[in-house]
């Protein structure tokens, strides 16, 4: 491609609002353009990339024995009714009617689809298993779109399910694809990490995400750098901590003092009134788990974690009470709830609790708080679950060590549904013996434009992006210094020429710009190797600059396929 001919409008200064470095680079570049929050056009140089990860995502799909297809992205509201998402999923599903007053949803996700399709398509046992996928524009009414492509509410996305007839073939098609990711990944030239993860509105098991290294990221990574246990936050499971300090002087007969403690609402004014640590104070949260009351225990250092919550109740909404609500329900008092003598209403507590001794709660009444609350004596019927987020420095479950934090960006999820959608909408197939069962199922997501924001992230530098080779849009770019030099101009020809009939893919800068433009746009764009011809044409010499290791040095044009036969033979597992 001639440059010259390239819609690539590089900036100079980009949108104030353009947090994330993949973000400013893809709209200084000429990548992409916005048209509404959230929503971008793909220039040609930014198709290119995303084309190139499409590449990689089709060839390890279809060896790993998935089958591409492609499902509308118009769904009618009684697919999504009739699994029971319709209402559950949110305001993040896009929804709207047709001129006869029918409802749709645009697509966020295919399981209804695509289940649907194998129930009217799939009725033996001979037939699985079948594994089948697609890239396709997905969906999402995101509150905040932000950082780009990171959070947008229109985003191109790989889907893969696989349907099989027994617990054993799932987990086979599931190790297939969690297989197939490190590979796409690892080609694309991410540092990642697969980790254990919630299921979300998706629903199933066994569910780990991939996440892509990067401190833009959303998401918060738990991992042991001894045994290599890792989680999400949301997800994450540390050591039950060692019981909470006595204080000096406590003995375990004490029975609960109540101190006065005015206008002493929150954990962090207790503890300087108190003169103790966070540690020692046991943290009431009132909640409405549906409609009825609830009370969550934890310590007073550790924050909840909804999402546990959630699964150890069972009840997929939960809110804060309102102060009126705590005074009517709990006679208590919103700032001084505490577990003792509270009565008739649900009490749950997190581990971090039990065993705590000559600790402080609420007192449900204002302005005062208990000393001396042993737990084990005072509340011995409590409940408890692992309700917490994790805290760094805790230590792993698996080996003792402390944990460690890190950030990333969710770049991939794959999930065992099990019979969560077959069930609900009849994806059955009869077995051996002609009796009906429901197909297990498993489900496998990529953010492809995410993927290409996250490369970025990982592979940039102050002049510009830096592309792991198997992404980058141009292989080669080739600069003509003095395009008015005929030497110059006839020797760019034959080396272009020479280039592309050799398989490589060459952007040929033949603008009429100064040679420090070019320069400049070349750093930005950030192909793996820059070749100029300049001022040593008629020597046959030109200068040759690989972008990321910033090396320079000359090439006689003779040299130059073997040269980048060799460069490119020897990056290709490389980023």
């Amino acid at each position: 491609m001639r440059q010259q001919h390239l819609l690539n409008p590089t900036l100079r200064d980009v949108p104030a609002d353009a947090e994330a470095a993949s973000h400013r680079l893809m709209l200084r570049a000429g990548l992409i353009r916005q048209l509404s929050s959230g929503i971008y056009s793909y220039l040609p140089l930014g198709l290119k990339a995303l084309r190139h990860i499409q590449r990689i995502v089709q060839e390890e799909m279809n060896a790993a024995g998935a089958q591409e297809m492609l499902m509308p992205a118009l769904h009618p509201s009684e697919l999504w009714k009739e699994s029971g998402r319709w209402d559950i999923y949110g305001p993040e599903l896009m929804r709207l009617e047709d001129r006869h007053g029918r409802e749709f949803a645009l697509g966020a996700t295919h399981e209804e689809v695509i289940t649907t399709l194998i129930r009217d398509e799939i009725q033996s046992y001979k037939k699985l298993p079948v594994r089948l996928y697609q890239i396709q524009t997905k969906f999402r009414d995101e509150r905040r779109p932000r950082f780009g492509l990171l959070r947008g509410r229109e985003f191109l996305m790989k889907d893969a399910y696989s349907f099989d007839r027994s617990a054993i073939g799932m987990d086979e098609s599931y190790m297939r694809m969690y297989d197939a990711y490190h590979r796409i990944f690892t080609r694309a030239g991410l540092q990642f990490r697969a980790v254990e993860a919630d299921s979300g509105a998706i629903g199933g098991t066994d569910t780990h995400e991939f996440m892509a290294l990067a401190e833009v990221g959303e998401d918060t990574i738990v991992h042991c750098p001894a045994c290599g246990y890792a989680a999400n936050l949301e997800k994450a499971v540390g050591a039950i901590p060692a019981n909470s300090e006595i204080a000096a002087g406590a003995t375990h007969d004490q029975t609960p003092e109540k101190v006065h403690t005015p206008q002493t609402t929150s954990i962090k004014q207790l503890s300087q009134l108190l003169r103790i640590q966070p540690k020692r104070i046991i943290k009431s949260i009132a909640l409405k788990a549906g409609s009825a009351p609830l009370v969550v225990l934890l310590r007073g250092d550790y924050e909840l974690n909804e999402i546990k919550l959630k699964q150890a109740i069972g009840i997929d909404r939960i809110d804060m009470m309102t102060e009126e609500e705590i005074e009517s329900e709990l006679q208590s008092a919103a700032g001084f709830i505490g577990p003792v003598g509270l009565h008739k209403v649900r009490v749950i507590a997190d581990h971090s609790v039990q065993c705590m001794s000559n600790a402080v709660t609420g007192a449900n009444e204002r302005d005062y708080h208990l000393l001396h609350v042993d737990v084990n004596r005072d509340l011995p019927e409590l409940t408890y679950s692992d309700l917490r987020n994790v805290a760094e420095g805790d230590l792993c479950i698996h080996c003792g060590n402390k944990l460690a934090f890190a950030k990333g960006i969710e770049i991939g999820h794959v999930f065992k549904l099990g019979t969560k959608y077959s069930a609900k909408l009849g994806a059955t197939f009869n077995d051996d013996k002609g009796t009906a069962e429901p197909m297990l199922m498993g489900c496998y997501g990529i953010g492809i434009s995410r993927m290409l924001a996250a490369i970025i992230e990982q592979n940039y530098d102050d002049r510009g992006i830096i592309w792991p080779h198997a992404i980058a849009p141009y292989a080669i770019h080739l600069l003509t210094v003095q395009v008015l030099d005929e030497v110059q101009m006839k020797l760019s020809l034959d080396i272009y020429t020479a280039l592309t009939q050799s398989g490589y893919d060459v952007l040929w800068d033949d603008r009429e710009e100064r040679a420090g433009v070019k320069f400049n746009d070349a750093d930005l764009l950030g192909f793996p190797i820059r070749l100029t011809v300049g001022k040593k044409a008629a020597e046959q010499v030109i200068e040759c600059k690989e972008r990321r290791s910033g090396e320079q040095y000359e090439l006689t044009v003779p040299d130059l396929l073997a040269h980048c036969q060799a460069f490119f033979n020897s990056n290709m597992r490389r980023p």
